[in-house]
């Protein structure tokens, strides 16, 4: 497969992301948006469905069915403060969706080596990949997390 085929194909795979969720949820009209527009709006809404799916269950379980195992009966966060941590995420979600439109920017110009099939480079090779990406995004993430913490003009208290 030459270089030109390998990009055309990460290509077709972004498309195929984007009509999954799109194309069940918006109009077709909106099939004329800019490519980028797409792909952030793709991400944007799996985004929020993730986001919410997974605190609806965190809540269910943890304050609600579990609540004697893992809160005290006084322990468990009001309403507005649960309603208030959740706007604060809603807001930030919009600039969350932006990095994946750089990154498969950079792949489907050929900035990467991105690989459509793992048979393109074995499981064990494929495997290392995996583990040193996980290592240094957990990493990353980690550290990132904890300087924002010494920024004081982002916390009220």
């Amino acid at each position: 497969m030459t270089d030109a085929e390998h990009l055309h194909r990460l290509v077709q795979e972004t498309d195929w992301y984007n009509s999954i969720v799109l194309d069940a949820l918006l109009p077709s009209g909106w099939k004329q948006l800019p490519r980028i527009l797409r792909t952030w709006l793709r991400n944007y809404i799996g985004i929020n469905i993730v986001y919410f799916v997974s605190c609806f269950l965190w809540c269910f379980f943890i304050y609600h069915w579990k609540r004697e195992v893992y809160h005290p009966k006084d322990y468990i966060p009001s309403n507005k403060t649960i309603l208030l941590q959740i706007i604060v995420a809603v807001k930030a979600i919009p600039w969350y969706s932006l990095l994946p439109i750089l990154t498969e920017y950079m792949i489907e110009k050929g900035w990467t080596k991105c690989y459509c099939s793992i048979n393109e480079v074995g499981w064990p090779i494929y495997l290392t990949y995996v583990t040193i990406y996980l290592i240094l995004i957990e990493f990353g993430v980690y550290w990132i997390h904890r300087e924002l913490h010494e920024v004081k003009l982002l916390y009220k208290y």
